[in-house]
């Protein structure tokens, strides 16, 4: 059996429940740190700073390695260069002496993982994505190591991928793809992959935040939608911006649009032809939608999730796409991630892609940069950043980078 489907079988049930997988799932192995697969940059480096996984461009390593001076020792290990990597794994590669750790989103950061890097003297751990809820920051913090991550840079990113899965869904792209690649296609006909018009239709929004706001923007400015959305705390820049747009609408003679924030999810699913979610994964949005709630949305509605997998009871979400093959949804996360629930993958009406939404060049090397930089301001004393604005870190000259900790999510808890 692969590593992988090793891995995949010991998470399975462990993940039923959308938790995070308990750490003794992964130590299924052994490896000693002399017979991990690593990649040396800087070898005479007096810090050292180890890397899960290679990481897209370079200027991620050059912070590590000039600014920083440190040694960077990336896992390259041809086991692990498809999968998880698993905790027994990464404790191997903290040794016994480590400054900081740059790891992944599907790793699991809790207290195995950050009482191994406390041993080898490490301070710092920043995750290669703006969430972090494969870390447990309370254990990060209960040993004195800052956890950063790495906002930003996902915002437009992640709104395009939403855009894109909302209308291959509503457009049928990959179910005629498939139809055209196989030889299948005769000649036009009326009724061949119709799909949902979403001109004039109605975008619901669960979650208004900076992602969000912006696969708002994009869908109702490219085709007229009244927004409404549900979010705990109102978006008057979202809805002021709304608002210029319908009076600029009506200026040229269009009809305008609407905006309107609901008290409950519930009408938001209701009235919406387009549902795309974008909340935080926490205790009260874990299967935020579920058997019922999809039952009350609309017959030919499309769901779209490129946030975190959980927010959708999965089992839930395959029977009521098997019952309503007119319902349609576009899916870049999984509950179970990297598996899929039992009959998705048969589902025709289910768009479906590898986690992608932040796989731009700029994006994912501009992650890299941040995660890189936490770790490099913070061993060097730095103090954390005041401004969300990241471009500066990102697209500015290399030499004028700010000397501060793009995002060290407990710094006001950690003692330097």
């Amino acid at each position: 059996m692969s590593i992988l489907a090793a891995l995949q079988v010991a998470t399975r049930g462990a993940r039923q429940s959308g938790a995070s997988v308990p750490a003794t799932l992964y130590a299924r192995r052994a490896y000693s740190s002399s017979t991990l697969g690593v990649e040396v940059f800087n070898p005479s480096g007096q810090k050292r700073v180890v890397v899960t996984k290679m990481l897209p461009g370079t200027r991620w390593l050059d912070i590590l390695t000039k600014k920083l001076g440190a040694r960077v020792e990336v896992l390259t290990d041809e086991r692990f260069a498809p999968t998880i990597v698993p905790n027994s794994a990464i404790v191997d590669l903290i040794g016994e002496k480590c400054d900081g750790v740059l790891g992944q989103l599907t790793e699991d950061w809790s207290a195995e993982t950050f009482n191994a890097l406390k041993s080898a003297g490490g301070v710092v751990y920043s995750n290669y994505a703006v969430g972090y809820n494969n870390v447990n920051v309370d254990d990060a913090t209960a040993v004195n190591i800052a956890v950063g991550n790495t906002p930003g840079v996902l915002t437009e990113t992640t709104a395009e991928i939403t855009a894109a899965l909302t209308l291959a869904a509503a457009r049928r792209v990959v179910e005629a793809d498939e139809f055209m690649r196989a030889g299948k296609y005769l000649g036009w006909l009326p009724d061949l992959f119709v799909g949902k018009l979403l001109q004039r239709g109605t975008l619901g929004l669960i979650g208004a935040g900076r992602i969000g706001s912006a696969y708002a923007k994009m869908m109702v400015e490219g085709h007229y939608m009244d927004l409404v959305y549900f979010d705990k705390f109102q978006n008057t820049k979202l809805e002021d911006y709304m608002k210029g747009y319908s009076d600029f609408l009506q200026s040229q003679g269009e009809k305008g649009i609407t905006c309107t924030r609901v008290d409950t999810v519930e009408e938001v699913l209701s009235v919406s032809d387009v549902v795309s979610l974008h909340p935080l994964l926490d205790k009260t949005t874990h299967h935020l939608i579920n058997e019922e709630r999809l039952g009350l949305m609309k017959e030919d509605a499309i769901l779209v999730n490129a946030a975190r997998g959980p927010v959708v009871d999965e089992v839930a979400l395959v029977a009521h796409l098997q019952a309503n093959p007119n319902f349609r949804c576009g899916l870049d996360v999984f509950e179970d991630e990297p598996l899929m629930k039992p009959g998705l993958a048969e589902c025709k009406n289910a768009t479906i892609v590898p986690h992608i939404a932040s796989a731009s060049l700029w994006t994912r090397g501009g992650m890299a940069t941040l995660a890189a930089q936490n770790i490099s301001s913070f061993l060097q004393g730095h103090p954390g950043y005041d401004s969300p604005d990241m471009t500066p870190f990102v697209d500015g000259d290399f030499d004028s980078m700010p000397e501060a900790c793009p995002s060290i999510v407990n710094m006001d808890q950690i003692t330097r």
